[in-house]
């Protein structure tokens, strides 16, 4: 077993991270334990406990990881000013990284944090960091509405195409429709940026 003094603290936080990772995309959420990622890193579970407060920490630090890689994702998009087109690709691209990290995506919805805790300022950032991109989509629609308007319809859009990813990838959609995620997402999209337009 490696000595604690083998690796720096940041290497340790960055490998128990990607332990954790492997350990969710091959088993899901409810195979993490520290034993399981202490043992993947090949250090004592005291060594995760030094890094992190608990499980809900080390999580909450794997969580954020996914949220990065969403961001990065979305940022590759390049902007037309044609709000729907814009809207569209963005929840096409948001579709297509939750089936291809369909655990880790699983695993940013299915954690919840004890009873009187709340998410660190950090990882909260990094959400509104998401929901800028989405602003930024909607930002010509300035003229006819305003920024208030434009933070909400982000938040709309974005509850709502979860709503859609969670049935898909619980594989429940098919119950109400055999529509695929992406055919709804667009109709949702179309339908809801030509009511925002009605303020023109």
């Amino acid at each position: 077993m490696a000595r604690r003094y083998d690796h720096s603290r940041e290497e340790l936080l960055q490998m128990a991270i990607q332990a954790a990772r492997s350990l969710v995309i091959e088993e899901g959420t409810k195979a993490l334990t520290v034993r399981k990622v202490a043992t993947e890193m090949g250090y004592a579970v005291g060594t995760i406990y030094n890094l992190f407060k608990n499980v809900d920490d080390l999580i909450i630090h794997l969580n954020a990881t996914t949220l990065d890689a969403l961001h990065n994702n979305l940022t590759t998009i390049v902007f037309s000013g044609n709000v729907e087109s814009d809207i569209k690709k963005l929840a096409n691209s948001y579709i297509d990284f939750t089936f291809q990290n369909l655990n880790l995506w699983n695993a940013l919805f299915e954690h919840s944090l004890p009873k009187g805790e709340i998410l660190p300022d950090w990882y909260n950032k990094k959400i509104e960091l998401l929901l800028n991109i989405v602003e930024a989509a909607l930002a010509p629609l300035k003229t006819s509405i305003s920024e208030e308007e434009i933070k909400k319809a982000a938040r709309v859009l974005w509850s709502s195409l979860h709503g859609i990813c969670s049935l898909a990838t619980a594989d429940k959609l098919k119950i109400m429709t055999k529509d695929p995620a992406i055919e709804l997402s667009n109709s949702l999209v179309t339908n809801y940026i030509a009511g925002l337009q009605q303020f023109k």
